[in-house]
């Protein structure tokens, strides 16, 4: 009798850990530095954000719920992503690994993620190269051949960076079959080729983002004139957008606001794309579809939008010369 009190009891203990009805995230990690995690996550109800405890061990667990699968980013104390994970209810995801290193943590737990990873590993030397090009198309490659893996819509929505191609874009997407690419994904696409749509200029009064080296911070648009930048990395032209951004503020007197936003989940290299600049950077978790960054319209990155002093959006779209022009009206 005792030894089926003790199987029930097992099976009980295994039946809560795989629950159906959520998902779990349990990890050991190295250098990181902080005694909790971030984790950032949309789902179907809007986006979580929770700072989730790590022992001496640098040990940590988080539960979540989400039925449709959802991308995840777990952050250290800087706000830079160590690591972008799919999760759906049902799944238990087991992660370890050096938070210092590009591409460091490995992650087990359901065939997605772990395929997810194979293909990291065998193109590393692209995930490093400063040029997108191998990465793009090496992505590419992938998501043609492979239309019915779910890993094509994850590697075109985290992974690739040619989303100002729209016409491209569009025609991968649609040759992925429809089950491998769940609207809980492709509703983040900072291109939107599926179903663009036309949006009319806000007023916005207050933007909350994460502020590069801190946390959340809220962000008021009603003092003074503000140029946003939004970008995905790598951004081609940054150092040409960081020479005319400089030029405009020696021109105004630094009277105009810069706001520097990435707008993408993966922060792989935001700390070395950033560096020597001197204006404030923020960081956009839920990208195009962040509250109030929605509301622009983006279709593709970089983006830039000008506010006047009231909060009122002046102009939003990709053309950097045409925002300079506004402001400086």
């Amino acid at each position: 009798m005792k030894k089926i009190h003790l199987l029930l009891l097992l099976l009980a203990v295994m039946l809560a850990s795989c629950s159906s009805d959520s998902f779990k995230i349990d990890g050991t990690l190295v250098n990181l530095h902080g005694t909790a995690v971030r984790v950032v996550l949309m789902t179907d109800s809007g986006m979580v954000d929770e700072s989730v405890e790590v022992d001496k061990k640098g040990k940590f667990s988080f539960k979540g719920q989400s039925e449709q699968p959802a991308i995840v980013s777990l952050m250290g104390n800087r706000g830079d992503a160590f690591a972008t994970v799919v999760v759906a209810n049902g799944d238990h995801l087991k992660m370890k690994g050096d938070v210092s290193k590009p591409l460091g943590v490995k992650v087990k737990g359901n065939r997605l993620n772990e395929e997810w990873q194979v293909f990291r590993d065998e193109h590393k030397a692209f995930y490093t190269d400063q040029n997108p090009s191998r990465l793009n198309a090496a992505i590419e490659k992938y998501v043609r051949e492979h239309p019915d893996d779910m890993l094509s819509t994850v590697l075109l929505l985290v992974d690739y960076s040619d989303h100002g191609n729209r016409d491209k874009l569009g025609k991968l997407l649609k040759g992925i079959n429809i089950e491998a690419r769940p609207e809980s994904l492709t509703q983040l696409f900072v291109v939107d080729p599926l179903n663009s749509k036309k949006v009319n200029l806000p007023r916005l009064t207050t933007l909350t983002l994460w502020k590069h080296g801190g946390g959340f911070e809220e962000v008021k648009l009603t003092d003074r004139m503000t140029l946003l930048t939004l970008w995905a990395q790598p951004q081609k032209d940054r150092n040409a957008v960081r020479t005319q951004v400089q030029a405009l503020q020696d021109k105004t007197g630094g009277k105009v606001r810069v706001i520097d936003v990435l707008a993408e989940s993966d922060t792989l290299r935001w700390h070395q794309t950033i560096a020597g600049e001197e204006w404030v950077h923020y960081w956009a978790p839920g990208g195009p579809l962040e509250q109030g960054v929605q509301s622009l319209g983006i279709t593709t990155l970089p983006w830039y939008a000008v506010s006047d002093s009231t909060g009122l959006i002046v102009y939003s779209g990709p053309n950097l010369n045409e925002a300079m022009s506004k402001v400086i009206r």
